[in-house]
């Protein structure tokens, strides 16, 4: 049975950090969550944690008319009674109605909702009152979509700053603990109806596993348990693989593409996953394309590099700028200036980077900068007839993508290019015998003996 001293220990397992606890609960005026709601105020006030902080969040989706409005009084009262700090989302007419999955838009709202307040708040930790028949019903669901172990695994109790300590005690003890302790909930009479699938794994399909054993939920969270394990076994088995895969340098995680396609489909989709690359079919892809594609997930940009699998996160800021003012204004009192970038420029790799480089200062417009390359880029470069595109040029040289994304190019106020650094200057800026005033830039890598 569910006991409140049984519930603060699965707490403490979950939660074992030593400074101030703070909670942002949701609640919906359910059984589970106004126990769940019941036992944190209880945490609070009554235990040995005093320095619990807790908030309840609570969405009213407008969808049961009156019954949706009593099941937020429920959550408010007993807010207001306790002294909780409450927030509360009301669906209007603006947040628009989805033609698909109501479950799935409802989910999408209120975990954004939950998000804004933690953030708003400084929430530590995000916590539902998930419980061990809502994992059996996961587990059911994933069954049917041909989940591997992650998806059979269930619900976890702790992940990503969310805490879900119910997940052992079925429905039935959280029922009665509920009768017991007095505690006021709403039943969502929507439940019952099995039109939706979860709704109908429930109301159907659950029903008749229970008559097959008296202890089948108890089983099950026993089968739970071990999956649980097993997963864990297996995720560490795989990171093993991926650390005797991998080669790092102080930008990317980078992997042995022959390696891994050595390796099991299992194990490389695992582990390409973590990258955010889930589709199966597109896997085999990764691995027959040719040098210097790319592929992108939402946070990473997968570049391969002859017999390398180079993941860039997209999402991190990157070292360099996009634009440095290289030289604001000539001086033409002065016959020469020199310029050089020994300390301005990023070193690429693979590349020599001694290059000297005199220009006509009267045909330049300032201020020069260096600047990364630009969609139309075009500029007429030192032994060749004619202009050419900067992409192509970079195609004849064969630099990976990587490379030219580290490459600079030199161009003035008018956005024209005068060069590739370190690969080649424009011609029509050179210096010549007509020349007055000239710049020189240069970089010199190489120590003096």
């Amino acid at each position: 049975m569910l006991k409140k001293p049984s519930f603060k220990n699965q707490l403490e397992n979950l939660v074992d950090q030593p400074e101030k606890h703070s909670y942002l609960l949701a609640v919906s005026g359910g059984a589970d969550s106004m126990v769940l709601a019941s036992l944190f105020q209880d945490l609070r006030d009554n235990g040995q944690d005093k320095k619990c902080d807790i908030q309840v969040a609570h969405i009213n989706y407008k969808l049961r008319g009156k019954d949706s409005d009593l099941d937020q009084k429920v959550v408010q009262d007993f807010c207001e009674k306790n002294h909780i700090k409450f927030h509360l989302y009301e669906v209007s007419e603006k947040d628009k109605k989805p033609d698909h999955s109501i479950q799935l838009w409802a989910r999408e709202l209120r975990y954004h909702f939950f998000k804004e307040i933690q953030n708003q708040e400084k929430l530590e930790f995000l916590v539902t009152a998930h419980h061990l028949n809502d994992q059996l019903e996961t587990f059911i669901i994933n069954l049917s979509k041909a989940a591997g172990i992650n998806g059979l695994s269930g619900i976890p109790s702790h992940y990503n700053h969310i805490l879900r300590p119910l997940l052992t005690f079925s429905k039935k003890e959280i029922y009665q603990f509920a009768e017991e302790n007095h505690i006021e909930f709403r039943e969502d009479l929507s439940n019952k109806k099995s039109d939706y699938l979860r709704n109908k794994i429930r109301n159907e399909i659950v029903p008749q596993l229970m008559e097959t054993n008296d202890h089948f939920l108890e089983n099950f969270k026993k089968s739970s348990f071990y999956l649980n394990q097993t997963k864990d076994f297996v995720r560490k088995q795989v990171e093993e693989i991926e650390n005797k895969l991998s080669l790092f340098n102080q930008d990317y995680k980078i992997l042995s593409k022959e390696k891994l396609d050595q390796e099991s489909d299992f194990v490389k989709f695992e582990i390409l996953k973590k990258y955010g690359f889930t589709q199966e079919e597109e896997i085999p892809k990764i691995f027959t394309a040719e040098n210097n594609s790319s592929f992108f997930s939402k946070e990473y940009q997968l570049v391969i590099n002859r017999d390398e699998l180079i993941f860039i996160d997209r999402n991190k800021e990157q070292k360099s700028t996009d634009e440095i003012i290289l030289i604001d204004h000539f001086n033409f009192s002065e016959d020469q200036i020199n310029l050089d970038l020994k300390n301005t420029i990023e070193e690429i790799d693979g590349i020599n980077k001694d290059f000297e480089w005199d220009f006509d200062a009267e045909k330049l417009q300032f201020p020069l900068r260096l600047r990364k390359q630009q969609d139309g880029d075009e500029f007429y470069p030192i032994g060749f007839s004619g202009k050419k595109k900067v992409s192509k040029f970079f195609r004849d040289e064969k630099l990976s993508i990587l490379a030219r994304q580290k490459i600079w190019i030199l161009a003035d106020s008018n956005n024209s290019v005068l060069g590739i650094l370190p690969l080649r200057q424009d011609r029509k800026y050179t210096k010549d015998e007509k020349t007055k005033w000239s710049l020189k830039i240069f970089n010199e890598t190489k120590n003096e003996i």
